[in-house]
């Protein structure tokens, strides 16, 4: 069984847009078997795509990513407060 799922992001900016978008790209090269994710710019829009063999799998590959667009949205806040 394939499982899809696609998050789209709406940033503050361009700027902000593309660093998102340049701190995740290296993580996209490292495809593990049971998981895929591509990373595109829509617009003003961010959008994450996953394709994973399983729920499981894309659960997984899911969480980590929210959690490095978590990471980089804090690092950004704290950044702008400098």
């Amino acid at each position: 069984m394939k499982a899809h799922a696609s998050v789209r992001l709406k940033l503050r900016s361009g700027k902000e847009l593309a660093t998102v978008f340049e701190a995740l790209a290296p993580e996209l090269k490292t495809a593990t078997p049971r998981a895929k994710a591509t990373l595109n710019r829509e617009d003003e829009l961010l959008v994450l795509s996953l394709e994973a063999r399983d729920l499981v799998a894309l659960r997984s590959a899911l969480n980590t990513y929210l959690r490095w667009l978590s990471s980089i949205a804090s690092t950004l806040q704290v950044l702008e407060a400098l």
